[in-house]
């Protein structure tokens, strides 16, 4: 898992991960996957960005989440993004989504699990779920399998997570664990059972 894969001139790295390119619906575009032993979540497993070094500023992308042949009930297509991580991917901020949680899921406490934000590490769902904090989730009217567009504005501690044409966001959090100073690179994340299908990254730096 030390290959560097290049799209559209962008250099990627996997971490914990595998990636490639792959073609679907005749676009090409950068597939992640978690080995399916790796059954640890909210963990560094992510593509990152060669070169990358944000603060504050907005990210973008596209996201397309298959669900793997070994995965399991559990398995909710986490996909996302990973930003200001630093040089040793032994910390950083996260946002995904679990589309599986959406739109046709019928068990209402799945469904406020939707998305998430947390903060590596120490800070994940887990930590979050334990301590009945449900300030870091949300909602959202997603499905698998369907192009999902995710933006994040990130400006000093806070972050605001837009998911597809919502004008309003769909979760805010004004105070991240990682702090107002953290800066690093950003990347393209999955977690378990997922085959997380990305295009559309774009990252604007604001200071």
């Amino acid at each position: 898992m030390t290959n560097s894969v290049i799209f559209q001139n962008q250099t990627y790295v996997p971490v914990g991960t595998s990636v490639g390119l792959t073609e679907l619906d005749g676009e090409q575009l950068i597939r992640v996957v978690k080995p399916e032993e790796n059954t640890e979540p909210d963990v560094p497993t992510y593509a990152r960005l060669v070169g990358s070094d944000f603060h504050d500023g907005i990210i973008e992308v596209d996201v397309r989440a298959r669900l793997m042949h070994w995965a399991d009930i559990d398995c909710r297509g986490f996909i996302g993004i990973v930003f200001r991580a630093s040089e040793e991917d032994d910390r950083f901020e996260s946002f995904y989504v679990r589309p599986r949680n959406g739109r046709s899921c019928t068990e209402p406490q799945r469904r406020i699990h939707t998305m998430q934000y947390f903060s590596y590490p120490g800070y994940t769902f887990a930590y979050f779920r334990e301590r009945g904090i449900a300030d870091y989730e949300a909602k959202a009217d997603i499905e698998m399998d369907e192009w999902i567009h995710i933006r994040a504005e990130v400006a000093g501690a806070g972050a605001r997570f837009y998911v597809d044409d919502m004008e309003a966001p769909a979760l805010v959090v004004d105070e991240m664990f990682g702090g107002a100073d953290l800066r690093g690179g950003v990347g393209l994340y999955v977690d378990n059972g997922t085959e997380g299908n990305f295009k559309n990254f774009k990252v604007t730096c604001e200071d």
